[in-house]
Order: structure tokens, then C-alpha cells, then sequence
């Protein structure tokens, strides 16, 4: 591996970017490592063989897809639908024991609605799989504000992989951001959730409580996430703040200082669109 290559692998690490994130233009990415647009050419390509990143002519380099080992892989960095993260996986999403019904909202909810207890709202539940075996159970709560698809509608959406946010999306509602709280549980072949897993002993799960407002800051969307064994890998990626991949040929500060100073004796103004005037005497 040359330098720039393991320069830029180093700057695509995971934490600074992510999958579809496009780089900087061929020259600002050359000037960034202090090596020629060659050079340059030949690290991309070595990068684009392994797929760490996508080259599309006309459009730029982006960065590509890395190989995950669960069938949910999340980081808690950036807000997107189950549906986008199993589709970079590879997995195949399937959906069983839908229930959708409109029933009293519930205090606590209620509460970050801002609406009473005794509001109904549509109530969604169901069993994700991923690869054919369950990976989640899954509740959602929508604000009756929001105008949900139809029944049958909603259930082909998850016979398709998708999810709630999916379908918000998808009407149009401005999503902003959401607050996450993530939670141990356990779970017994003797209470429901444990018989859709199909548990025959009690066994550690994690839940995902999540609370999506829209650009307003209003509350729109209340979820419960519960992932069996193997349903879900949790991380938390945190990195230093680089903007720029290290140079590879980096100016020494005496070269440095001395290449300013010439810089500043014969420097080059420019006028108007680009016309260049002499350099300065001085």
C-alpha cells in the first residue's frame, strides 16, 4: 500500500464518513496530500477496486459500502429508516403479525403529543425479519395529524422492508430529528414478545425508544424497538473532527516559510475575470 492510499483509507475510516458521503474534486484531494493528480488517480483506483469508494463519471467519488455482520448495524449519528441500513447489508426484510388499530393514546404519549389521554391514534405493531427470522418487534405511534396511507396500504409498505419513518417520509412530512434512548431488557418464552421471538429461555434484548419531531420541534412519532439476539449491532462512533486527509509530502516550515517569502516578493495580482497584472516589486 503506498502512502496515499493508506492516507486516504485512513480519512474514510468509519466516523467521518459515510456510505454516498462525495469527496472532494481529484485537485483538492492532490493539494490535500501533496502528491500529484497521478498519484492521486492510482490510490482512487486501488480504493474503487475494494469498493471503499464509487467513482461516477460526471458526478464525482463517493464514498462506498462497508461489510456489516448483523442484520441491523446502527449508529446513533445520523437519523434513517431500518429499511436503508438493511439494504446496505444485503438483508432481506420480511414482516408477520401485523396489527394496526386506532385505540386511546396513553398518557405518556399524550403527553409529548400534546394531546389528551383518551385521543385515539393509530397503533402499529409487528414482527421484522431479516433473512426469514424475526429480528425486531417493532410499535409505532403517529400523531393524528398525520394522514397515514390506508391499511392495506401500510401493510404492503412492510411487506416491501419498510418502516414508519419510511412512510412519513414519504408523505412528505418534514422530519427534523429524533431523540433516542436505548434500553436493556429481558425477555421470557412466557410473555408475548418472547413467543414471536419463538424463546425457550429467558434471554437479553435491547430496546430502542425513539421520539422523531418535525422541523417545528412538535412531536409526531413514538416508537418502541425491540431487538432479539443477533437483531441489532449498537455502536457509537466518535472521532476527532479532521477535515482534510494528512499530507503525504508535507512542507517543512523553513521550506514553508521561505516559499511564502517568495511568494510575497514576486507575487502575481489578478484582476477582473482572471487577467493577470505584473508582479510586484516589492
Amino acid at each position: 500500500m503506498d502512502s496515499a492510499e493508506e492516507a486516504l483509507r485512513n480519512w474514510l475510516a468509519p466516523g467521518r464518513h459515510r456510505t454516498g458521503d462525495r469527496l472532494p474534486p481529484e485537485h483538492d484531494l492532490a493539494a490535500m496530500l501533496g502528491v500529484s493528480r497521478g498519484t492521486l488517480r492510482t490510490a482512487l483506483q486501488r480504493l474503487e477496486e475494494t469498493g471503499e469508494i464509487v467513482r461516477r463519471q460526471g458526478s464525482g467519488t463517493f464514498v462506498g459500502q462497508v461489510a456489516t455482520p448483523t442484520a441491523f448495524v446502527e449508529g446513533l449519528e445520523r437519523l434513517e429508516p431500518y429499511s436503508m441500513l438493511a439494504r446496505r447489508r444485503g438483508v432481506q426484510l420480511g414482516v408477520r403479525d401485523v396489527e394496526i388499530e386506532r385505540r386511546p393514546v396513553g398518557v405518556d404519549v399524550g403527553a409529548l403529543f400534546g394531546l389528551p389521554a383518551e385521543t385515539e391514534v393509530a397503533h402499529v405493531s409487528r414482527v421484522v425479519l431479516a433473512g426469514g427470522e424475526p429480528a425486531a418487534y417493532m410499535t409505532d405511534v403517529v400523531h393524528p395529524d398525520i394522514a397515514l396511507p390506508a391499511e392495506a396500504a401500510l401493510r404492503r409498505a412492510f411487506e416491501r422492508g419498510e418502516m414508519i419513518l419510511d412512510v412519513l417520509l414519504a408523505q412528505g412530512v418534514p422530519i427534523a430529528f429524533a431523540t433516542t434512548r436505548v434500553l436493556p431488557r429481558l425477555l421470557t418464552p412466557r410473555e408475548r414478545v418472547g413467543q414471536l421471538f419463538g424463546l425457550r429461555r429467558t434471554t437479553a434484548a435491547l430496546e430502542l425508544e425513539e421520539i422523531i419531531h418535525v422541523t417545528s420541534g412538535e412531536v409526531v412519532h413514538h416508537s418502541r424497538d425491540l431487538f432479539g439476539p443477533g437483531g441489532m449491532d449498537l455502536h457509537v462512533v466518535r472521532g476527532l473532527d479532521v477535515e482534510r486527509p494528512a499530507a503525504v509530502n508535507p512542507v517543512a516550515p523553513e521550506a514553508g516559510a521561505a516559499a511564502g517569502g517568495a511568494a510575497r516578493a514576486g507575487r502575481v495580482h489578478r484582476t477582473g475575470a482572471g487577467r493577470r497584472s505584473a508582479p510586484s516589486a516589492g
